[in-house]
């Protein structure tokens, strides 16, 4: 009889399992029930880049691509980084396609970390960033960022974590679970800070084109000395509504590039050819589709938000992603007790904010990446759930 307890890696066993999928999964189980629990839009893939998918089948581009992916996507995705955000990479050199933007993050981690290195993390935050960290022999060191700072990660806060074994920043902006951003000013204090040091930085951009204040988003590599210390990550999954795709990307330093393809060549061989293909699409042709979505997006994201206040719950207005994230202390429940309980009494599933972590607690996470009908019913089970526990 085998004992697994002597064989399975204790820092795997240890790893608590995603606060998010867990409420997913139950409502997967019940009738009727209502999800604003997923960061999964619920646009289908434009027709134009599943065109191109099928198209690339039907042409039998069915074999593995390059390592770093397909050269005319790297192209692509450079043209659309200078296009869009001013910023030149070498499609050769500085780009590697993974599968999914989660991936690039766990390659970049794993490239840079050494057992006891220190990783700072702006909490709250996406779920995966602690335990690539973990796994890696890393030790996360959390920063706290507050609602009445709009979730914004500030430099004398930066200035307190950085100690002799800081070896990398994670900047998550625009932010999940918050949906708080950071303004061409804030980045800037955050640049300056770094400036002189030899930490590096893992800029997770994947809701860059998802911004509601009319202003540009800003990519962290263009600050002056940042580029050389910065990895952007992003993908496809939330700008074109190609979750299922499995599809991301990182820009970064040559020599950080190669190391993390090494590790990708080993563990992936290469993104799925069929999504690449698509991906080609999405870049060349579908600014209008993004557009469009942003636009119905930010509709949702004033409704959602006017829809909390009124019910008398406190709610930060995001202006990035597609999440909220209101404020529960009121109603004297923690995050969990009322997450369980609204789905129990009311069969409507959010994410508990302490599973981004401790600093989430006292918060929910809701998605507005839902139709309008879901959420103006969630909305009223919620509001109904608020009044009957209220003191």
């Amino acid at each position: 009889m085998i004992d697994y307890e002597k064989i399975i890696s204790p820092v795997v066993s240890a790893l608590p399992p995603s606060g998010i999928r867990k409420f997913f999964d139950i409502v997967a189980e019940m009738d009727d029930a209502i999800s604003l629990g997923v960061g999964e839009p619920d646009f289908t893939t434009p027709w134009a880049i599943r065109e191109a998918g099928i198209y690339s089948l039907e042409k039998g581009q069915t074999h593995y691509t390059a390592n770093a992916g397909l050269m005319e996507l790297r192209e692509e995705i450079c043209n659309y980084y200078d296009r869009k955000f001013d910023i030149k990479y070498n499609p050769k050199k500085e780009v590697l396609v993974t599968v999914g933007g989660s991936e690039a993050i766990d390659l970049m981690v794993r490239t840079l970390i050494n057992p006891g290195d220190e990783v700072l993390i702006p909490e709250p935050c996406f779920v995966c960033y602690r335990p690539c960290t973990v796994m890696a022999g890393g030790v996360p060191v959390p920063i706290e960022t507050k609602e009445e700072d709009n979730f914004r990660l500030l430099p004398e806060q930066l200035k307190e974590k950085i100690t002799d074994k800081t070896k990398l920043l994670i900047l998550p902006y625009p932010n999940n679970p918050t949906g708080g951003i950071m303004s061409k000013e804030d980045l800037e204090a955050i640049a300056e800070v770094l400036r002189g040091t030899n930490i590096m930085v893992l800029s997770d951009e994947i809701y860059a084109e998802l911004r509601y204040d009319g202003e540009k988003h800003i990519p962290f590599s263009n600050f002056e000395g940042m580029k050389e210390r910065t990895v952007v990550v992003s993908g496809f999954s939330k700008t074109f509504a190609m979750t299922g795709w499995r599809l991301g990307y990182a820009l970064g330093p040559e020599r950080i590039i190669k190391l993390m393809t090494k590790i990708h060549q080993y563990g992936i061989m290469s993104a799925p050819t069929t999504a690449q293909f698509a991906a080609i699409e999405a870049l060349k042709s579908c600014d209008d589709d993004v557009a469009e979505m942003r636009r119905e997006y930010n509709y949702r994201r004033r409704y959602i938000v006017d829809g909390f206040r009124a019910m008398g719950l406190s709610c930060f207005e995001p202006l990035g992603a597609f999440y909220v994230f209101p404020c529960i202390k009121s109603t004297g429940m923690t995050s969990e007790e009322f997450c369980q309980n609204l789905l129990m009494e009311e069969k409507v599933a959010v994410v508990p904010g302490n599973a981004f972590g401790e600093s989430g607690e006292g918060f929910i996470r809701c998605s507005y990446a839902y139709s309008i009908e879901n959420i103006q019913e969630a909305l009223k089970r919620i509001e109904k759930f608020v009044k009957r526990h209220s003191k």
